[in-house]
């Protein structure tokens, strides 16, 4: 059986000296490796685990539910947010009513860019909108999580520097490995028709795509929610409102 990582979170409700050296010490005579560990988010503590036993995992659990002073909250195979967290020490928030919208603020770019750069590393057709005001840091982030995950990035329309809607691109632009950059009102509002058609034949290309203004994007075009694998929002801050009324018209200008 090949090794499988597990990710495992318990709450310390009392902090005792030795705590982590006793579970540390379970874990090794269970022969269950510790890949990384961290403080999660206020009193918790995080593990990447590894075996090639699951029987280990489920015994591991019932063991450390007799342990004083922790309670273990999750015990599961790992997730990306669950690296993200162990990797970063705080969760990564998510909409409590739909769960594929993601929220970062400006001060968790570094979060934020992780993220993005172990979406883009998997292979195979994906689509994540991008949602927030102008300047906050959205198309920075993208090409920054291009560079983690070692892709090259295509823009097919932007307004970074001055406004861009191509209207065809390289073969080198259109390989299928590569992240490609739409910003939606652009593409939508101020195209033409060659520019809309090279958008129907990048969104059928099995590669991933970034979609900034989804909301735009989707009522200007055939596209729908079900298009997307994922939503992140950017803001400034916790409580700023993502609006388009400001920015809609012609003198849209959303550069870093």
């Amino acid at each position: 059986m090949e090794p499988k990582q597990w990710y495992m979170e318990y709450r310390i409700h009392k902090n005792r000296p030795g705590l982590l050296g006793d579970i540390a010490s379970l874990l090794g005579m269970l022969g269950v490796n510790i890949l990384t560990i961290n403080g999660v988010e206020d009193r918790a503590r995080g593990m990447l685990l590894q075996t090639d036993d699951d029987e280990k995992i489920d015994l591991l659990g019932q063991m450390l539910r007799k342990v004083d002073n922790i309670t273990v909250s999750k015990l599961r195979p790992t997730r990306l947010t669950d690296r993200l967290a162990v990797r970063h020490g705080r969760y990564i928030e998510r909409d409590s009513d739909d769960r594929k919208t993601f929220r970062f603020t400006r001060d968790e770019l570094g979060l934020l860019v992780d993220f993005l750069g172990e979406i883009f590393k998997r292979e195979g057709n994906q689509v994540i909108g991008l949602r927030g005001m102008p300047r906050v840091g959205k198309t920075e982030s993208v090409i920054a999580g291009s560079v983690c995950a070692g892709k090259r990035w295509t823009f097919v329309s932007s307004t970074l520097l001055r406004q861009t809607v191509r209207s065809q691109l390289s073969d080198e632009e259109l390989n299928p490995n590569n992240v490609f950059i739409i910003d939606g009102i652009v593409s939508t509002i101020r195209s033409n028709e060659k520019h809309y058609k090279l958008l129907r034949d990048i969104m059928a290309m099995p590669s991933t795509k970034v979609i900034e203004h989804p909301d735009i994007f989707m009522r200007e075009s055939e596209f729908d929610y079900e298009l997307f694998d994922c939503i992140v929002e950017l803001r400034n801050s916790p409580d700023e409102e993502i609006t388009y009324e400001n920015f809609t018209n012609l003198g849209y200008n959303d550069d870093f």
